[in-house]
C-alpha cells in the first residue's frame, strides 16, 4: 500500500506542475495577443509620452513595473496557481472600456482598458494569490495612462493662480513691487505670464510617481504611512512650483526678464524638482521620528527565501 502511495505522488506532483506551468504559459500568451491588439493604441500612447512634457515619466513605469514583479519572484514560486473566475470583472471592464473608448474615441478609457485586461487576465488564469503578489506591480501600470486634456486644463489654470498669488506674496516680502491679476504677475519693469507649463502640473505628475515608489519601499506594510507619503506629494509639489514661479520673479526684477528665460528657467525646475524629492525624503525621516517617539510599530520585515528556493 505504501510502495502504491509513494508511486502515484511524484505523479501527482508532475501532473500539478505541469498544469501551473500550462496556466502560466497560457496567461503569458494571451498577453502578447493582448498586446498585438491594443498595438495602435500603445503606440499612440508611447507617442503621446514624447510629445508632451508632463507624462515623459511613462516610459518608466513599465520597467519599473517589472522590477517591481521581479522582486516578488520568490512568493511567486511558492503561491498556489488556482484561477479565479473573479477575474471577469476586470477583464469584462477592460473589454467594455476598449468598445466605448473607440465608439467614443476616447484615449484614455481604451488605455486604461488595456491594463484592466491584462489584471482580469492575471486573476483569471493564475489567481488570486498570485494576483496579490502582483497586485501593486499591476495597478502601478495605471500611472503610465495620460490624463483627457480637457481634466489637465482644468486642474491646471486653478494651479497657475496659486503658483502666481504665492509669488507675489514672496515678493512684496522681500520689498519687491508686485501686483497679480489672474496669472499674470506685474512688476516694476516687466510682467511676468504663469503659462500652464508654469503651473507645476509636469512637476506633480512625476513627483506622485516619485512618491509611489518611495512609498513602496518605505515601511512596507504600513498602509497609512505609504498613503500618507503619497498624498503629501501634491502639497509638495505646489509648494516647489510656487517657489519657482518667486524667483523667476526675483529674477526678472533683478537682473531683467533674459535672467529668467530659456536655460536659466529649465535649470530652475531640475533645482525645484531635486527640492521636492529632498522634501519627501525630510517627511520620511520626520515619521520614522514620530514613531521611534511613540512606540509605534514598523512594519514587519518581508519573509525570506526558503533555503531551496535560493538563488543558485
Amino acid at each position: 500500500m505504501s510502495e502504491t502511495t509513494s508511486a502515484t505522488t511524484p505523479e501527482i506532483e508532475s501532473g500539478a506542475g505541469l498544469s501551473d506551468r500550462t496556466a502560466v504559459y497560457a496567461a503569458c500568451g494571451l498577453i502578447v495577443v493582448l498586446l498585438g491588439i491594443y498595438f495602435p493604441i500603445l503606440r499612440n500612447m508611447v507617442r503621446h509620452w514624447s510629445l508632451v512634457e508632463d507624462y515623459q515619466h511613462g516610459f518608466i513605469i513599465v520597467p519599473l513595473a517589472l522590477f517591481f514583479a521581479y522582486e516578488r519572484r520568490w512568493d511567486l514560486e511558492r503561491a498556489r496557481i488556482e484561477g479565479s473566475w473573479l477575474g471577469l470583472i476586470p477583464l469584462t471592464i477592460g473589454l467594455l472600456s476598449l468598445t466605448i473608448g473607440r465608439l467614443g474615441t476616447e484615449l484614455m478609457t481604451m488605455r486604461s482598458g488595456f491594463v484592466f485586461t491584462v489584471i482580469g487576465l492575471v486573476l483569471l488564469l493564475l489567481g488570486r494569490e498570485i494576483f496579490k503578489i502582483l497586485a501593486f506591480p499591476l495597478f502601478f501600470l495605471f500611472l503610465m495612462v495620460p490624463l483627457p486634456e480637457s481634466l489637465l486644463n482644468t486642474v491646471a489654470f486653478p494651479l497657475q493662480l496659486i503658483a502666481a498669488r504665492f509669488a507675489v506674496l514672496s515678493l512684496q516680502e522681500l520689498g519687491i513691487p508686485a501686483l497679480v491679476e489672474g496669472n499674470i504677475i506685474h512688476l516694476a519693469h516687466t510682467e511676468l505670464f504663469v503659462h500652464e507649463a508654469c503651473s507645476g502640473l509636469r512637476s506633480l505628475m512625476a513627483l506622485i510617481t516619485l512618491g509611489v515608489v518611495f512609498a513602496y519601499f518605505f515601511k512596507r506594510g504600513v498602509l497609512w504611512i505609504q498613503l500618507l507619503l503619497v498624498a503629501s506629494t501634491i502639497p509638495i509639489a505646489i509648494a516647489v512650483n510656487s517657489f519657482r514661479v518667486a524667483l523667476t520673479g526675483f529674477l526678472a526684477h533683478h537682473f531683467g526678464e533674459e535672467a529668467a528665460t530659456g536655460a536659466i528657467h529649465d535649470f530652475q525646475g531640475i533645482i525645484t524638482f531635486g527640492l521636492a524629492f529632498f522634501l519627501l525624503l525630510g517627511e520620511g525621516r520626520l515619521i520614522e521620528a514620530f514613531l521611534r517617539l511613540t512606540g509605534r510599530p514598523e512594519a514587519a520585515p518581508a519573509d525570506p527565501a526558503p533555503e531551496g528556493d535560493a538563488p543558485r
